[in-house]
């Protein structure tokens, strides 16, 4: 259902009755330069963190060198196979304290009814 490119972003995917709910995480990353795109079924999240300030100003010693860098600066992109249900009309991104929340709503023959016995 996944295909990440390296490194990957991490999600959290869930349903309603209404929609496919997907929270990527992100942090540090300016909203404006998240990319989000449904296409034949395939969400895709991609962006690019800068790097750290020391990192992005050349503001490093000669004396100091990095032993462990976990933080990850670049390009990133995940894509996400979404249901067949999904409504690609019916897509909505929030990006707030580091989580782009996306809803995708489901179309309307796929939610679940009450049939009446008669």
């Amino acid at each position: 259902m996944l295909a990440a490119s390296a490194p990957s972003r991490r999600v959290n995917i869930g349903t309603t009755d209404d929609s496919i709910e997907i929270v990527a995480f992100a942090p540090g990353i300016n909203a404006a330069e998240l990319d989000v795109s449904i296409d034949k079924g395939l969400l895709t999240i991609a962006g690019e963190r800068k790097p750290a300030r020391s990192e992005a100003s050349g503001d490093t010693r000669d004396d100091s060198r990095t032993y462990a860098q976990e933080r990850f600066a670049g390009a990133f992109r995940r894509v996400i196979e979404l249901p067949q249900n999904a409504d690609p009309d019916k897509v909505q991104a929030h990006y707030a304290n580091g989580c782009l929340s996306i809803t995708v709503g489901k179309r309307e023959a796929s939610r679940p009814r009450a049939i009446t016995v008669q």
